[in-house]
C-alpha cells in the first residue's frame, strides 16, 4: 500500500452482514437493484476491487464515494469512474481524483513528475431516464401480488393497456380481481382489470396449450421491462461534446490533452458496437433494439433513412475511451484523428480490450 492510500475496508464481511440485515427481509422488488452484488459470494471479487479503488482516494473522497456506490441511481456512474482511475494507474500513471484546477474539477487528472497536470480525463455514464427504477419497482410490486394467485398461468399485458404501472392501491385491486377471474375460469384467453388487459400465454412447444408458470401453481406476470426501445448513441455524443465545451479552456490553459471516457448503465443497451457506428458512420442507419417478452411496444421513433456521416469529434478532444460495464471493466481507446494534442500513454493488455 502506498502512502496516499487509505486502509479502510468498506465492503468486507461486516458490510455484507449489515446489508443483508437491512435489506434481506424485504421482498425482491423492494430491495436495491444492487442487492445481489452487495451480498452474494460470487460478487466478492467485485466488492474487493471496490475496496482497492477507494483505498487510492483521500479519506474524505473515499467516504463520500462509498456512500453512493450502492444507490441504484449512482451505482454504474461510480463504478465506471473508479474503473477509469484503475486503468490509468495500471498504465503506470499518477492520477488525482476530482482535484480543483482553476475552479473546475475534472474526474481524473494525470500528473507529470513535477505534480502539474499532463492530461485531464472526464467520465460520462449514459443512464436510463430518472424514473426508470421507480417504474420497474411498481411493475414488480404487481408481479408479487399476482404471484399469490394459486393458478399456474403466465400472464402478459395485452394491447391497449396503459403504459404506466399501477399505483399500490390499483395493483392490489387488480390482483384481487384477477384472482377471482382466474379461479372461476382457467381456460379463458384474457382478463381485464382497472383498464389493463392480461393475456394468458400459450406454449408453442405444447400446441398452444397454456404456458406453465415457472412458479408452479402460482401465477406469473411478465411485466414491461421499462428498457424497450432503440439503443441510442446520439445522447452520448451530445454529452461528450458538453464535456469538451466545459473543460477545453482548462486543457488549453495547461496545454495538455483532454480525454473523455464513456460508459453506460446496462439498462440502456449501449455498447462499444454502437459507439463505433457513431464514430465511423455507415452507408445506412444501424439500428439496435432491446426488449423483453413482456413489452407491448418497442419503439415509435422515426429514423431517417440514408447514409450516416461519421462523427466529427471536436478538435479539443484528444480521444474517447469506452468503459465496458462488465467487471472488471476493460477500457477501449478511440483516438480522435483531428485532435490538437495526442495522449501519449498506453493501457496494459489486462486493462485494454
Amino acid at each position: 500500500m502506498t502512502s496516499d492510500m487509505t486502509s479502510t475496508s468498506w465492503f468486507g464481511p461486516d458490510f455484507v452482514a449489515e446489508y443483508r440485515r437491512k435489506h434481506g427481509a424485504r421482498s425482491p422488488e423492494q430491495r436495491p437493484l444492487t442487492y445481489d452484488i452487495a451480498v452474494e459470494d460470487e460478487y466478492a471479487p467485485w466488492r474487493g476491487w471496490l475496496d482497492e479503488q477507494l483505498a487510492h482516494l483521500p479519506a474524505s473522497a473515499a467516504a463520500a464515494t462509498a456512500g453512493k456506490i450502492w444507490l441504484d441511481k449512482d451505482f454504474w456512474t461510480v463504478n465506471l469512474e473508479l474503473a477509469v482511475g484503475a486503468g490509468l494507474r495500471a498504465a503506470g500513471l499518477t492520477v488525482e481524483y476530482e482535484h480543483n484546477w482553476n475552479g473546475v474539477s475534472p474526474d481524473w487528472t494525470i500528473l507529470a513528475k513535477d505534480g502539474r497536470p499532463s492530461c485531464f480525463v472526464e467520465v460520462h455514464t449514459d443512464n436510463p431516464p430518472a424514473d426508470t427504477f421507480a417504474r420497474m419497482r411498481a411493475w414488480h410490486a404487481l408481479v408479487q401480488r399476482i404471484r399469490q394467485i394459486p393458478v399456474g398461468v403466465v400472464l402478459q399485458l395485452g394491447p391497449g393497456s396503459p403504459v404506466d404501472p399501477p399505483d399500490a392501491g390499483t395493483a392490489k385491486k387488480i390482483a384481487r380481481e384477477l384472482r377471482t377471474q382466474l379461479l372461476q375460469e382457467t381456460t379463458q384467453a384474457w382478463f381485464t382489470s382497472c383498464g389493463y388487459t392480461f393475456l394468458v400465454m400459450g406454449d408453442r412447444h405444447q400446441q398452444g396449450r397454456q404456458m406453465t408458470s415457472p412458479w408452479g401453481v402460482r401465477a406469473c406476470f411478465n411485466p414491461p421491462s421499462e428498457m424497450a426501445g432503440v439503443v441510442d448513441s446520439q445522447s452520448l455524443k451530445t454529452h461528450v461534446e458538453e464535456k469538451v465545451r466545459k473543460y477545453r479552456t482548462l486543457a488549453d490553459d495547461y496545454g495538455v490533452p483532454l480525454v473523455v471516457a464513456v460508459g453506460a448503465h446496462k439498462f440502456t443497451g449501449l455498447s462499444l458496437e454502437e459507439v463505433d457506428h457513431l464514430i465511423n458512420g455507415a452507408d445506412a442507419p444501424v439500428i439496435t433494439f432491446q426488449f423483453n417478452a413482456g413489452d407491448q411496444m418497442v419503439s415509435s421513433r422515426p429514423i431517417p433513412w440514408g447514409p450516416v456521416a461519421p462523427w466529427t469529434m471536436p478538435e479539443e478532444l484528444s480521444e474517447l475511451i469506452w468503459i465496458s460495464n462488465e467487471f472488471p471493466f476493460p477500457l477501449t481507446r478511440r483516438v480522435n484523428p483531428r485532435a490538437r494534442r495526442a495522449a501519449t500513454w498506453n493501457l496494459p493488455a489486462d486493462v485494454a480490450r
